[in-house]
């Protein structure tokens, strides 16, 4: 999933609100060292938080000489504990790489990883979501952020900011004239 694509992959992404006793502020995320990444460029990768963990943060930068690809890079947190254990784990349908796609995880699931492939013949990616369901239900109202680059070459830095919202899913668009 490459520039348009990613202009509006994790842009649109679907939040989810779980009620939560508390008001719980996260600082800046721990992605690492600012030059690790979880791919290269054109090149697949699968990333998946510890047991128990959900993604919280996307982080992403672009680079139209490397094929129209990106590179990527995940921070994950607990759920929360109202939430109970995870039940179950799952892979999602795969994305298509030189589609457009929306996709939230079934069964109420919580998006806990990413896998994705990169397709050189359309200079985008697949993409395919790891999803977690916990014991007790999630209650949520779902929508799309407005948290998204602008233009399908921007860097996207997307982070939940408090404990109590979750990404459940996202959409994009594709050009094959952008690619």
């Amino acid at each position: 999933m490459d520039p348009v694509l990613l202009c509006v992959f994790l842009p649109l992404v679907t939040v989810a609100w779980g009620q939560y006793g508390g008001d719980y502020y996260y600082g800046p995320y721990n992605y690492g060292d600012n030059d690790e990444w979880v791919n290269v460029y054109r090149q697949g990768f699968n990333f998946q938080c510890p047991h128990g963990q959900v993604i919280v943060a996307v982080r992403s930068v672009f680079n139209k000489k490397e094929g129209s690809d990106r590179l990527w890079n995940y921070a994950c947190m607990p759920a929360a504990q109202s939430l109970g254990e995870p039940t179950e784990c799952w892979w999602e349908e795969i994305n298509r790489a030189g589609t457009e796609w929306y996709q939230t995880c079934s069964n109420n699931g919580l998006v806990a990883g990413f896998q994705s492939q990169y397709f050189p013949s359309v200079l985008d990616r697949e993409w395919q979501f790891y999803c977690c369901r916990y014991s007790r239900r999630c209650p949520y109202s779902c929508w799309l952020t407005t948290e998204y680059p602008g233009h399908y070459g921007e860097d996207m830095d997307m982070m939940m900011y408090t404990y109590d919202y979750y990404i459940r899913g996202a959409t994009t668009t594709f050009s094959a004239v952008d690619r």
